[in-house]
Parts: C-alpha cells; sequence; structure tokens
C-alpha cells in the first residue's frame, strides 16, 4: 500500500490539475500543495474508502486522456483554420507548405569563419576546418584508442 501510495503522490507531481497547470509559476507552500493533492485524492476516491483500486485509477486516467485529447483536438483544429487561409476546408499543398518550419543556418558565413579562422588571416585552411571536429572526436573517444565504438558515440551524443 505504501508503494501505491507513493506512486499515486509521483503521479500528481508528474500530472498536475488543469488549474496548476494553467496558471503562471508562482510560489506555493507545502500546505498547499498537499491541499491539492489531498483534493485530487478525494475526487480519484469515488467511493470513499480512503484508498485507490484500480478501477479508480483507471477511470481518473480516462478522465485525463480524454480532457487531453479534447484539448489537443482543440490546438488541431485552430492550428488547421489558421493555415487554411481560403477558408474551404481543406488545405492545399501551398497552405500545407507555408507551415513548413523555415530552413535557417546556425551561423552566418561570417560568424563560420572568425569562429573557425584560428589564425585570423581571413581564410579556413584544412587544418582549422578540421580541428574542431578532431577534438570533438578525441574527447568522445574516451579510451583513447582512436576508434569511436557505437556506445562512446551515444554517450557523447548524450552530452
Amino acid at each position: 500500500m505504501k508503494s501505491l501510495t507513493l506512486a499515486i503522490a509521483l503521479s500528481a507531481l508528474a500530472i498536475p490539475s488543469a488549474a496548476f497547470a494553467q496558471a503562471a509559476p508562482k510560489a506555493v507552500t507545502r500546505g498547499a500543495f498537499e491541499n491539492n493533492l489531498n483534493s485530487r485524492f478525494g475526487a480519484m476516491d469515488t467511493n470513499h474508502d480512503g484508498n485507490l483500486s484500480s478501477a479508480e485509477l483507471t477511470a481518473e486516467q480516462q478522465k485525463e486522456m480524454q480532457q487531453a485529447k479534447a484539448a489537443l483536438n482543440q490546438q488541431v483544429t485552430a492550428r488547421f483554420k489558421q493555415l487554411d487561409t481560403n477558408k474551404d476546408g481543406s488545405l492545399n499543398l501551398q497552405e500545407f507548405l507555408a507551415a513548413a518550419p523555415q530552413l535557417r543556418t546556425a551561423e552566418s558565413p561570417a560568424q563560420l569563419l572568425q569562429k573557425l579562422d584560428s589564425n585570423k588571416d581571413g581564410k579556413i585552411s584544412a587544418n582549422e576546418f578540421k580541428a574542431p571536429q578532431l577534438a570533438n572526436f578525441n574527447k568522445a573517444d574516451a579510451n583513447k584508442d582512436g576508434t569511436l565504438t557505437p556506445e562512446e558515440q551515444a554517450k557523447a551524443r548524450s552530452r
């Protein structure tokens, strides 16, 4: 029973009530937080026996999923209406492509030149071009054997 109580408390932290989720971030006292937990528990404990059964947890999960689906449907519908610029109830290719994210480079050529041109001669030599990437390779090569294993690559990506 302790583990179920802990799981419920942790789920309450992970899935705050709609009122808490929509409010702007602000300080919350432990007492107010505990009152919110008690209120959520009370609402979930539909048979009022002081415990949450599997059926009560299932019902709460279904209720939250329905609320999340309704909110998502509202957002998708609003976005669709925004994209449907000719208001014909469907998206043509032009309207659809207009919603695609714009591609941008992370850095301008001038920024890249400034970043990579270590001797400041206004050009990037092959060594200047390779140096940062080779440094990253060397950093990722944990055992310094000159080979990046899949594990070393995964670890480097997660940093």
